[in-house]
């Protein structure tokens, strides 16, 4: 063979090898949906910086709510992978830190064990990557009972978690797709203060009335996910009146302060149950806002769904109070108040 011949040839399979490389080079755009770039890939995009570290082969560039990695395909498709654990490590935990980055990338089992043990009774983690767990005997009673019931009725005095808990189930039932909306709803009942002398307009005047629903929610949901949930309605937060005429399905549907429902306003709340939907109602019979005690439509409803296959009624007392230590003392003074005034009245 001539000389230029292997010349040639020579320059062809480095060509070829060439083209080669060429081909495996890819790029892929990650998509950080519902998910605060600020958070994810940190101030000044130091996280990223330092996920940039852990795989120098591939070039990252971050633009808003995207990141688009270069690179070899194999580097690349490792990247993907571990930027998909990075994702839902973080909407798993709602946190992610320089030390949340390492143990996961470098530390398979590590981290393995940490999300699947230690944590394995929270219902959600909230915030500030906190776990919100049952913490009551009533309060794990609720969460047993809810996977068997699609209604339940969670009755006690104030600063039980009834609420509370109940909201945390229901952000776990979306965030596993069990559900497909949250529908949180109170009846906008005057507990002493006149409603029409409030400034504002409709909204402003009612937002007062809900707001413990928002702070909940706040504690379990990053600000700008629960931000947009609540702008295309997958998180829903109105007053009791707003539920007329509707069918919830595929909701996890949470009525609180339903002591001052009215027996008509629940029967018309309760019949608005549609397929694939978890009903949970909160209420304390002993702080009913309404003319007169016995018009409170949750008095009755316990009285009439008791012992019906699929509703549940769980009832909370002063061993499941929460808040200061001072409260469980000042129920108990009021609950032992009212007893006497019963017996007074009766003799």
């Amino acid at each position: 063979m001539h000389k230029n011949d292997h010349g040639h040839k020579k320059l062809k399979e480095n060509s070829l090898e060439r083209a080669g490389e060429e081909r495996q080079m890819t790029e892929q755009v990650i998509l950080l949906d519902g998910i605060d770039p600020m958070v994810m890939l940190g101030p000044g995009n130091r996280l990223l910086d330092q996920i940039q570290g852990y795989f120098p082969k591939v070039r990252l560039i971050a633009r808003g709510n995207e990141i688009k990695c270069v690179g070899e395909a194999e580097e690349v498709s490792v990247f993907v992978s571990r930027m998909n654990e990075l994702i839902d490590y973080y909407r798993r935990y709602n946190r992610l830190d320089e030390g949340d980055l390492e143990r996961l990338i470098l530390d398979d089992e590590h981290m393995r064990s940490a999300s699947s043990g230690d944590f394995e009774d929270a219902l959600v983690f909230g915030t500030s990557g906190r776990p919100i767990r049952a913490r009551t005997v009533n309060q794990l009673q609720l969460v047993k009972e809810y996977s068997g019931n699609d209604l339940i009725i969670a009755e006690g005095p104030a600063g039980t978690g009834k609420t509370y808990t109940a909201i945390a189930l229901a952000v776990r039932a979306l965030k596993n797709h069990e559900v497909k909306k949250i529908v949180l709803t109170r009846p906008a009942v005057e507990a002493g203060e006149r409603l029409g002398f409030l400034p504002g307009d409709m909204k402003d005047k009612l937002d007062p009335y809900l707001q413990p629903l928002y702070d909940a929610l706040h504690d379990m949901i990053p600000f700008r996910k629960l931000e947009q949930w609540i702008e295309d309605g997958t998180v829903q937060i109105a007053p009791l009146a707003f539920m007329r005429g509707r069918t919830l399905e595929s909701c996890f549907v949470i009525l609180d302060e339903a002591q001052n429902a009215t027996m008509s306003q629940l029967k018309m709340f309760l019949t608005r149950m549609g397929v694939s939907s978890k009903f949970i109602l909160t209420g304390d019979t002993t702080q009913v806002d309404l003319p007169k005690r016995s018009e409170s439509g949750l008095l009755r409803a316990m009285h009439l769904l008791e012992g019906i296959e699929g509703i549940s009624i769980i009832r909370f007392d002063e061993r499941d109070i929460v808040r200061h230590r001072l409260v469980k003392h000042i129920v108990r003074a009021y609950d032992s108040d009212e007893k006497n005034r019963k017996e007074e009245s009766q003799q």
